[in-house]
């Protein structure tokens, strides 16, 4: 997998395939295949369905009189199979390259996986249930070969992960102080610190102060560097959108929101902490020197 993963032979495969996937208008669709409605991936969750019926399958076919039953079950993982797929080419084409290339070989994994369930079905159906089974059984041998490669990408490159779920337990619920507020300029995104970990800070027209993670939950991008509009920001890198006031993503790939931070101000000094269920909303400059919580 570290091969694959640093291999450049298959990136003008890995272009085309982004191009298609990212082409298909799917509107509100593709959020929904991304998972953010469910507040994580919602590939790993479809897959169970292809999975549990093939395995189910193997099971019945070493059991007396139930090769119907087999079938059945070979046929919804071939129809539960073609959802699963759709999610995991959208998510697929929202990450790293590295993680692209292993992506490729975890889909032609489960292709296969998929053409030899499609033959053993084939075979089922005209009542060739020696051949179905030993068909099934390839299938079931590709399909765990492509869950193998999935699981690495899920736990060693962190493919769908939560890239912010530890800025809540490295700063905790303190005050940290953020910097003067003459140092963020009105309208405009800056990167700053709180301690060791980055924040974009923006300093609205309105005299507002709204602070985030800089690290984007989806992949890691600055969010920094995006742009804001109408009281959101948005990933360069992806385009998930996340919205200033309380983090919260209105749009994906990302499918957690960003960790936010209610902020005072004493005198033009701006200190911020994670921002809590019973906080109000960012302290504007108007408001100097009142703790809004």
């Amino acid at each position: 997998m570290d091969r694959v993963e640093h291999s450049e032979r298959a990136d003008r495969l890995v272009d085309a395939a982004r191009a298609v996937v990212r082409a298909i208008p799917m509107g509100r669709g593709r959020d929904v295949l991304h998972g953010r409605w469910l507040g994580h991936p919602v590939h790993p969750l479809m897959v169970q369905l292809p999975l549990g019926s093939w395995m189910s399958a193997a099971v019945l076919d070493f059991v007396p009189g139930q090769q119907r039953a087999a079938r059945t079950l070979v046929g919804v993982g071939l129809v539960a199979a073609l959802p699963a797929a759709a999610a995991g080419w959208t998510d697929w084409a929202e990450l790293r390259r590295q993680q692209m290339r292993v992506g490729l070989v975890h889909a032609a994994s489960n292709a296969v996986g998929v053409a030899l369930y499609g033959v053993s079905f084939a075979a089922r159906a005209r009542g060739r249930f020696a051949r179905g089974r030993m068909w099934g059984l390839a299938g079931l041998a590709a399909v765990s070969v492509g869950g193998a490669v999935g699981g690495h990408m899920a736990f060693r490159q962190a493919s769908g992960a939560n890239h912010a779920e530890h800025v809540p337990e490295l700063l905790g619920t303190d005050w940290h102080r953020l910097g003067d507020l003459t140092d963020f300029p009105v309208g405009a995104p800056v990167r700053s610190h709180l301690g060791d970990e980055p924040v974009v800070v923006v300093h609205d027209s309105s005299g507002t102060v709204r602070v985030v993670a800089d690290r984007c939950s989806h992949m890691g991008g600055p969010l920094s560097e995006g742009e804001v509009t109408e009281g959101c920001i948005r990933c360069p890198w992806h385009g998930s959108t996340f919205r200033l006031s309380d983090g919260w993503n209105t749009s994906g790939p990302a499918t957690a929101a960003q960790p936010a931070f209610t902020t005072r101000i004493t005198g033009t000094l701006i200190e911020a902490r994670l921002q809590r269920l019973s906080d109000d909303m960012p302290t504007t400059a108007g408001t100097a020197g009142q703790d809004k919580w």
